[in-house]
């Protein structure tokens, strides 16, 4: 199979204007005959889900937890980008996708990113009438914080609770059409699995997590909203309940997989403590703009109070490395470099795996109660996870795993290669590249709900002209039947370890062999050692309760059998790629100053990988990445 981008032809700032004038519309009578299932009620399926059924489309959206509201993007704390230059310091749109395009290390698709900065003035428009509280400035504007790999101020904030707000402005949307009958929703409820009639998307088979009762949605068109996977590592700083199954059993329905190894170290988090955790809190990028990183220049200061240690006895490294961008290098430089100090002894706290985030210098030169009101939630945050009180000694950070970049591969409509099949926000691969810019997740999910899927999947429905099936269809049934044998082979292993210790041992395999820096060697252990452990997992694991009922243990269980499956696909993904870029550190493919170092001859391409069935290696499709209006350059924030 070909691998088909559909980016439109033309000039690259007249690509996406024309694009929506060629595409085929449904006319407003017309669209109340369609249905459509969005999977996940996050910024980019809640958008879309208002966003459509504002239109006219007939829409059931699906959620596991109880609330769209719990969705995970409420995590997101520092703020979204949008290129609308309110500073006057020289933002655009060209240079809002030239820093993405750059920032993902010229391994994204150039149309795509170029559309996600057009839209972005959109957005913030959008966001305010529906009364998101950003913060403003004296005046009464907007205003705008600096965030990693930008020289320019344009990411707009609500304190520390961004994704919170966002959220709630496209809950309010989405419950408007809600209380109009435009959308049915079905909070927990999980999808388990997508239906596909002659060859195309036609409806799901989810489990309500209440009653554990399986059934299934026809529709005519599926869309996927759920989210990334790095809770494949079991610690990282996703919510528990984030998980991949929704695109990876879509991909087992002949869905195309793309850089699964595109994985995101974020530099500010909590350290680990111990064993008892079962994930990470994020500290918000945007505490680097105020905050200076830094260890001590000598080992054996790394026990002293860090008061005790003199200016002139700190490494600030990320100032002396990228003097250009300093403590807002992007996210996965400044992860390495922390690691790097680290491993040479001078990292601080339990077991020298953290840096400290100073921010004694803007006290004393704004004054405590201007950082109290930029950051005043997260410093709370902080002292109560850590009993320690971060305006009066530094915090104390470490990387961990964040945000995913992989994910389904879609094409300029968004759609995947199952026609039908449309994938949004984290859960596809399309606009990141290799490493993510802060503040461009939002950016991205809200771009796809609201100004890109409402377009765009008309021009499915006027072109494939398949009519809606009925959910009697033996395909359903088919589906219905497989679901229910999968959890009934969970529930009857009645083995003697716990779902969490095999999750909990397949995410330290995947965070050493797989993590912040990954070699042939170690890539090679990991996929010896996975299938043994995928085998011990259906032999010994220990899954309580019953089917028919509410069975959070059966739920977990099954998504740490899929994060079995994908872990495999995510190695050999990284195996293959013998290039670094971005988050994706193969430790024998680096500069003599220990950057990363690319392969554009061989590998400036989209992997696409293609399932074959159990027990088969998968197909590497590949889409070739071509720039046009940049050149692939050498990466360099110094």
């Amino acid at each position: 199979m070909t691998l088909d981008s559909k980016t439109p032809s033309g000039p690259l700032a007249q690509k996406w204007e024309k694009h929506k004038f060629d595409l085929k519309l449904v006319n407003p009578a017309n669209k109340r005959k369609f249905d459509v299932i969005v999977v996940g009620s996050g910024l980019a399926g809640a958008s879309a889900a208002a966003s459509m059924a504002e239109l006219g489309y007939k829409v059931k959206c699906f959620c596991f937890q109880d609330s769209p509201r719990r969705a995970h993007s409420i995590a997101a704390q520092g703020g979204i980008n949008a290129a609308k230059n309110y500073q006057n310091d020289g933002d655009s749109i060209y240079r809002l996708f030239y820093d993405t395009i750059k920032g993902g290390d010229f391994r994204s698709r150039e149309a795509n990113v170029y559309r996600l900065a057009e839209v972005s003035v959109n957005i913030i428009d959008q966001c305010v009438a529906q009364g998101v509280p950003f913060a403003r400035e004296y005046g009464g504007l907007l205003a705008n914080r600096s965030f990693g790999g930008a020289q320019v101020s344009r990411t707009f904030y609500a304190r520390g609770q961004t994704g919170q707000q966002l959220l709630l402005g496209a809950y309010q949307a989405l419950c408007r059409q809600i209380g109009l009958g435009a959308v049915q929703m079905y909070p927990r409820t999980e999808m388990l699995d997508v239906v596909v009639i002659d060859g195309h998307a036609k409806g799901i088979v989810v489990r309500n997590l209440v009653t554990g009762v399986i059934s299934s949605h026809p529709a005519d068109a599926v869309v996927l909203a759920t989210g990334g996977y790095s809770n494949v590592f079991f610690l990282s700083t996703n919510a528990k309940g984030c998980n991949a199954s929704a695109i990876w059993r879509a991909y087992k329905r002949g869905a195309f997989f793309a850089n699964p190894c595109y994985t995101q170290i974020h530099p500010t988090c909590i350290p680990v403590t111990g064993d008892h955790q079962s994930k990470l809190t994020l500290m918000s990028e945007s505490l680097r703009n105020d905050g200076r990183v830094w260890v001590p220049k000598k080992k054996e200061d790394c026990g002293k109070p860090a008061g005790s240690i003199a200016d002139a006895d700190r490494d600030y490294f990320l100032e002396r490395k990228y003097p250009s961008f300093g403590n807002l290098a992007p996210r996965d430089i400044s992860s390495r470099a922390a690691k790097e100090v680290c491993d040479e002894g001078r990292g601080v706290g339990p077991g020298g795996r953290g840096v400290y985030l100073d921010f004694a210098d803007a006290c004393k030169r704004l004054g405590e109660p201007v950082i109290r009101d930029r950051y005043g939630n997260l410093f709370d945050m902080y002292e109560k996870i850590t009993g320690e009180n971060a305006y009066r000694g530094p915090m104390r950070i470490y990387p961990a795993l964040h945000y995913t970049m992989g994910g389904l591969w879609v094409d300029y409509d968004l759609m995947g290669t199952l026609p039908g099949l449309f994938v949004l926000g984290e859960a596809n691969f399309s606009d990141h590249g290799a490493n993510r810019l802060g503040a461009s997740a939002l950016m991205q999910g809200l771009a796809d709900g609201y100004f890109v899927l409402p377009y765009t999947i008309g021009n499915y429905f006027a072109s494939a002209k398949m009519a809606k099936p009925s959910s009697s269809n033996p395909e359903f049934k088919k589906a219905e039947a497989e679901v229910a044998a999968f959890e009934t082979k969970l529930l009857a292993i009645k083995g003697k370890r716990t779902v969490t210790s095999f999750h909990r041992e397949l995410g330290r395999l995947l965070w050493e062999k797989c993590g912040m820096a990954r070699n042939e060697a170690g890539l090679k252990e990991a996929l010896k050692r996975i299938p043994e452990l995928r085998d011990e997992f259906w032999k010994n694991v220990s899954v309580t309760g019953e089917n028919g009922e509410l069975n959070q243990a059966l739920e977990y269980a099954g998504r740490v059998a899929d994060f079995m499956e994908f872990a495999e696909l995510l190695c050999q993904d990284a195996l293959h790629r013998r290039e670094s870029c971005g988050g994706h550190f193969r430790e024998e493919f680096q500069t003599p100053d220990g950057e990363a170092k690319r392969d554009d001859e061989n590998f400036a391409y989209v992997a696409a990988w293609e399932y074959q069935g159990e027990g088969k290696a998968p197909v590497l499709h590949k889409e070739p990445l071509v720039y046009e209006e940049v050149h692939m350059s050498t990466r360099s924030y110094k």
